[in-house]
């Protein structure tokens, strides 16, 4: 059965008098309510999924295989992260230990139940405040919590100023602002110039429990990135803050599993007031830090356990100093409310410890590397003999380690050719992709950038001049080549794109996918499913660079309309380089800013 526009616009007011919260083109017999607690956002769970997506193919007189439109997921949906959904674990029943944070890690949705509509903006949604000024404020429509405002006043996180949300800079242990804070991190390191890269030393950050970033917002102007990391807690729109403002943060947490990076990542990691109990389960979560951490590598630590003097607070430093020493970590600096702690620089100190000293060393089996749905491992990981020979990473100071080919290439068996063959490929293919958006991109349209199959960062190292930060993504198939991203000095994460990300909604100006439908294809993942999984990512206004196979990009530019991703779009034939597929085709496209729509001429247009 075929329906007519103003049957849609009916059905769907019907709908909505009668309290249900579906697409407007189902039919009748399959409406079931959802409500709150996981069920699919447009149809419920009890509703085939394939027979959802049967309905909207109905249109053979045109194409048999194009829907013109896709439903639009009910409002109290537009804030969904569908991996991260307490509601869905509550309607599972999933028997998660709440003490060891496994119900803020990552737990998706059966095949049958994934949401397939797209997320609405909140109501009175505006195009984001650009950088830099993004750093200091918000829309408050964008985001319209207010909460961590009021609860957080007393430590300058954030203040409601009309219709803006702005950010002082401060945090719970800095609230005289972030960028005091740092010097004074670098001028316990005794670092020349309390400035904390040390000369481009110190180039990347791990921010365990960062708030909304400020820590990390103020590291960049020094030329440092942090990887700000919060899980969706009682605070939990604190990344979408963070990401709103344009700050390199994801969603994450210090539970059961590795968190999805590479070994020897980071050259320090922060915690302030942090509430996180590094004493659990025989040290594991510092034992996470670390695997993460380069050689020497600082943890600065900010918490009452290193200076107050009361019994509990005196327990926990003791136990905790103990535990680090037999790390092989050591003190380095003590002042006021921070204490920091550098790693051993090399296996040395591990191999004079008492024989059956705990934690152990990890067994050799154990790859330091493997980071996708990997459990914690309550063992020390030490260095490959070439590290420990180097006593040191053995990477240049930034910003020329970005250019100059790391260490640990032979690791993943790339020659130096091979990666300035790579560099110099994506240099161009990105010089190209700009000069073909140059007709409706701003200096400074873009801010936050993804890159879908990151491989060796070329792409993000061809950004190195723009006022962008990329979020680096090795797909599972790839995730060895993600200690190369980390080692030129870049951030990002392991991922699979059969799944949700774990991000909130319109967090994206750009998404670059290169070959990943065609890998996701190959495994029997949904090409639609990805789409729309973009979509949810991306802001309006943003734009998407696919680069795939010819077949592919066909495909996916059929859909380009029901997506909304057709206010701007272009198809072109890239030049022939020495990463090109045999067919292979580029399709920039830039979605459409939408949202409530409240005449039935506006509405009849979207079928």
């Amino acid at each position: 059965m075929k329906s007519t526009a103003g049957e849609l616009i009916r059905r769907k007011k019907y709908l909505k008098q009668n309290g249900a919260t579906f697409a407007p083109a189902l039919r009748r017999e399959e409406e079931v309510v959802a409500v709150d607690d996981g069920t699919d956002p447009v149809v419920g769970s009890f509703v085939p999924k394939r027979d959802y997506f049967d309905e909207l193919f109905e249109d053979h007189e045109l194409n048999p295989e194009v829907p013109k439109s896709l439903p639009i997921c009910d409002m109290r949906y537009s804030e969904l992260i569908p991996c991260l959904d307490r509601h869905l674990i509550y309607q599972m029943k999933l028997k998660l230990n709440l003490s060891l944070m496994e119900h803020y890690e990552r737990h998706c949705p059966p095949a049958a139940r994934r949401y397939n509509c797209l997320i609405p903006p909140p109501v009175g949604y505006k195009i984001p405040i650009r950088w830099p000024q993004s750093r200091d404020e918000v829309w408050k429509a964008n985001i319209p919590h207010t909460h961590l405002a009021q609860e957080k006043s007393d430590q300058n996180w954030m203040t409601v100023f009309g219709e803006k949300i702005r950010f002082p800079g401060g945090g719970t242990h800095f609230h005289n602002g972030a960028d005091k804070y740092i010097a004074s991190i670098a001028s316990m390191l005794k670092i020349p110039g309390d400035k904390l890269n040390n000369g481009g030393n110190i180039r990347t950050v791990l921010d365990v429990g960062c708030g909304v970033a400020s820590f990390g917002a103020y590291l960049l102007p020094l030329g440092i990135i942090a990887m700000s990391l919060a899980p969706n807690d009682v605070h939990q729109n604190q990344i979408q803050f963070a990401l709103e403002r344009g700050i390199p943060s994801t969603l994450g947490v210090l539970g059961t599993k590795r968190l999805p990076y590479p070994s020897r990542s980071f050259e320090l990691a922060h915690c302030s007031r942090c509430r996180i109990d590094w004493l659990q389960r025989d040290g594991i979560l510092l034992l996470e830090l670390d695997r993460l951490l380069r050689p020497g590598g600082y943890f600065v630590y900010s918490s009452p356990e290193a200076y107050a003097h009361d019994e509990e607070n005196r327990r926990i430093w003791n136990a905790m100093h103990d535990l680090l020493k037999r790390m092989c970590w050591r003190v380095v600096s003590r002042r006021d409310q921070t204490v920091i702690w550098a790693k051993s620089l090399s296996n040395s100190c591990y191999l004079k410890r008492a024989p059956g000293t705990n934690p152990p060393l990890c067994s050799s089996d154990n790859d330091p590397d493997a980071s996708w749905n990997v459990q914690m491992k309550a063992c020390i990981t030490p260095y490959s003999a070439k590290m420990h020979k180097g006593k040191g990473s053995g990477l240049q100071p930034w910003p020329s380690r970005i250019s100059v080919p790391p260490p640990r290439l032979d690791e993943i068996g790339v020659s130096h050719d091979q990666f300035q063959e790579d560099t110099n490929t994506w240099s161009q293919r990105v010089t190209d992709y700009w000069k073909q958006m140059r007709s409706v991109i701003q200096k400074d349209s873009i801010r936050n950038v993804m890159d879908m199959n990151s491989n060796l960062g070329g792409f993000a190292a061809a950004l190195k001049e723009k006022d962008v930060w990329v979020m680096n993504v090795a797909p599972v198939n790839a995730s060895s080549k993600l200690k190369i991203i980390y080692d030129r000095g870049l951030i990002g994460t392991v991922h699979d794109w059969c799944e949700s990300f774990s991000t909130y909604p319109r967090t994206y100006d750009l998404l670059h996918a290169w070959s990943v439908f065609s890998e996701i294809e190959n495994r029997g993942c949904s090409v639609e499913d990805l789409l729309i999984e973009m979509d949810r990512m991306l802001r309006p206004e943003g734009f998407v660079i696919i680069r795939d196979k010819s077949t592919v990009v066909d495909h996916i530019r059929k859909f380009l309309a029901a997506l909304r991703w057709d206010g701007y779009s272009l198809e072109v034939e890239p030049k022939t380089d020495a990463l090109s597929l045999s067919d292979e085709r580029v399709v920039i496209a830039r979605k459409q800013l939408w949202g409530d729509d409240n005449d039935d001429e506006e509405e009849a247009a979207r079928f």
